[in-house]
């Protein structure tokens, strides 16, 4: 049986794959868990630096839920649906969201529903040129679960978001771009690679100053200005008494590259 997630290391970035490619990488339980199991263990991995997530094969980064098994869950009632399904999907979306390290979403082909919930909640993302985007759920007679009817909006806008919501239209990668859902478009063939590169460029500066940043504009975005300019001073204030900050500013000093530790 193969794993519903691969995952494999070099050079400092871990590369999540999707492995569903039968069934367009559709997130079933099983894939969810395997997803956080696997963010769970980089976490804590001081050889990784930053997680890139992309879908196996050339069709799909994710199709999205798992309907058949979703199905299932519907038919048990609402504790079960939302137990096994959204509960699931929002602490997966969470979890990228919220990772102290960069996550780069990948899209090489569909991202609907829960693959583009993914790309939603990523901190980064590129999408292939063969890339295509959807909000479906709304022709199951339902709204997205996984953090779609939040995210969505906050990056694209509330009337923006909502005709995608709302018709569940599909939307090539260009529109995507517009929207602020994905920071690049790339050719199909150059598409690790290009999130390789962001990567690496990520990875020349203090893991820690990452982190911090990470988590200032992940808290902060959704606090008042006031809020968000205190989370700022607080992830400063962290900064001060380490390693990483001492030698960046002697570094630029003396005019030379820092060497930070872990890197």
């Amino acid at each position: 049986m193969s794993h519903p997630v691969l995952c494999q290391v070099n050079a400092g970035i871990a590369t999540l794959t999707l492995n569903r490619p039968q069934k367009l990488n559709a997130i079933d339980y099983a894939m969810a868990d395997a997803l956080l199991a696997h963010l769970d263990a980089l976490e804590t991995d001081a050889s990784v630096a930053a997680v890139i997530l992309t879908g196996a094969g050339d069709q799909a980064f994710s199709a999205g839920g798992d309907i058949p098994e979703f199905s299932r869950s519907v038919g048990l009632g609402p504790l079960s649906a939302v137990r096994d399904f959204v509960r699931r999907g929002q602490a997966m979306t969470a979890r990228i969201e919220a990772f102290p390290k960069p996550i780069i979403a990948a899209v090489n082909g569909l991202a609907f529903g829960g693959g583009c919930e993914i790309t939603e909640a990523a901190p980064l993302a590129i999408a292939s040129e063969q890339a295509l985007f959807a909000k479906p759920e709304i022709k199951l007679g339902m709204p997205p679960t996984f953090g779609g009817t939040q995210r969505l909006p906050r990056l694209a806008g509330r009337k923006r978001a909502l005709e995608l919501l709302l018709t569940g239209d599909s939307f090539p990668p260009a529109h995507a771009l517009a929207l602020g859902l994905v920071n690049q478009i790339v050719p199909h063939g150059e598409l690790l690679p290009a999130a390789q590169a962001l990567a690496r460029r990520i990875m020349r500066h203090s893991p820690v100053a990452v982190a911090s940043i990470l988590t200032a504009v992940t808290r902060g975005i959704n606090l008042s200005i006031a809020e968000g300019l205190q989370m700022e001073s607080e992830q400063f204030a962290r900064m001060v008494p380490t390693h990483d900050l001492r030698e960046g500013l002697d570094a630029w000093i003396e005019r030379r590259q820092p060497h930070y530790l872990g890197r």
